[in-house]
């Protein structure tokens, strides 16, 4: 029997500690800390790895500050990723909406997990006010966009990169929040120290702020408890995981049949400690266009959520042509 090559001994251990199977070894190199630039402008997006794994989702019956609808607790399989460091900026959102640098490269290197142009993607229209209230938009997180905004945001960025963006599901996202920890917070149960980690009520002087000041949680990401709040691209089920109850699911995903409920994630400034634990969970609602003068309401943004934003995974494998759609939402109906 002939001997493995050297490097090839020492990826087995790699692959089985991340999950990977054959197919992804191209890819094990890779799985680092990088930084996606968006070509034809100055702002990168850092990406950190989140290594496969397994965990309890949701939260136990004795957690203080616990609702209803983070049980039942259940084991869920999540395969490799990246997601970003920190929440997308208004100076990379802007990117998008303007649509200025669409035809620019600077000589950058086309990814190849996708196949079409920004041609393809629709444009954002312009807002008739302010969106950041004022609250400021140089490294601060944007703020009160639409989850389809977010989500075509993330193909606008594939398409310019030919890399595969999207936004997280709701699992992905507690288990990168949780970075491998089981307490109340990724820093413990200890709610008097949410302030070295998060942006909360008692702590924002009553706006949002700018990404990256507090520490991060075990696995390098920022703000994930707090500032703003994150969404995911789940729909909300008031009964919590009753379909998931006694027994493990993969990679779940709680696709959307209707405009509202959906998940939102991570709580923000203008919450207090117990929202922006690991498991607390929020429903999207339609109030948060109440004061929208657009007839129909815009696609793109609300105009009462100035605590709601989000950040971006890729996916280590790269799903079909066909998937890869799905995670791009069309809309329901009218915004």
């Amino acid at each position: 029997m002939s001997k493995l090559p050297v490097n090839s001994i020492l990826l087995i251990p790699i692959l089985f500690i991340l999950g990977f199977t054959s197919k992804d070894e191209s890819r094990v190199a890779d799985f680092n800390t990088y930084s996606q630039q968006i070509p034809g402008a100055n702002y990168d997006i850092e990406m950190v790895p989140i290594p496969a794994g397994k965990f309890l989702m949701g939260s136990p019956s004795d957690e203080s500050g616990r609702k209803s609808d983070e049980g039942p607790q259940h084991e869920v399989n999540i395969s490799a990723f990246w997601m970003g460091k920190y929440e997308i900026t208004w100076q990379q959102y802007e990117l998008f909406r303007e649509r200025k640098i669409d035809d620019l490269n600077d000589g950058y290197t086309r990814g190849k997990e996708i196949d079409f142009g920004v041609d393809a993607v629709s444009a954002a229209t312009a807002p008739y006010i302010d969106m950041s209230f004022g609250m400021g938009k140089d490294g601060y997180p944007v703020i009160n966009i639409t989850q389809l905004a977010a989500a075509t945001f993330c193909k606008w960025l594939s398409a310019k990169t030919g890399q595969f963006y999207r936004l997280p599901t709701e699992a992905e996202w507690e288990y990168a929040c949780r970075a491998g920890t089981k307490t109340s917070y990724s820093f413990g149960n200890d709610a008097s120290k949410i302030g070295d980690y998060g942006w909360f009520y008692d702590n924002s002087d009553g706006k949002y702020q700018k990404i990256g000041q507090k520490k991060p949680n075990p696995w390098g990401l920022h703000d994930m408890h707090g500032n703003v709040a994150e969404w995911t691209l789940d729909e909300y089920a008031e009964k919590g995981y009753d379909a998931y109850a006694n027994k493990t699911s993969s990679n779940p995903w709680s696709k959307a049949d209707k405009l509202y409920p959906r998940v939102v994630r991570g709580g923000s400034w203008y919450d207090d400690p117990p929202a922006l634990r690991s498991a607390a969970r929020k429903a999207s609602d339609k109030n948060w266009k109440i004061i929208d003068p657009q007839i129909p309401k815009s696609l793109w943004w609300h105009t009462s959520a100035p605590f709601l934003g989000f950040r971006i995974v890729r996916p280590v494998d790269t799903p079909t042509k066909e998937e890869i759609q799905k995670y791009w939402l069309k809309p329901i109906e009218q915004y």
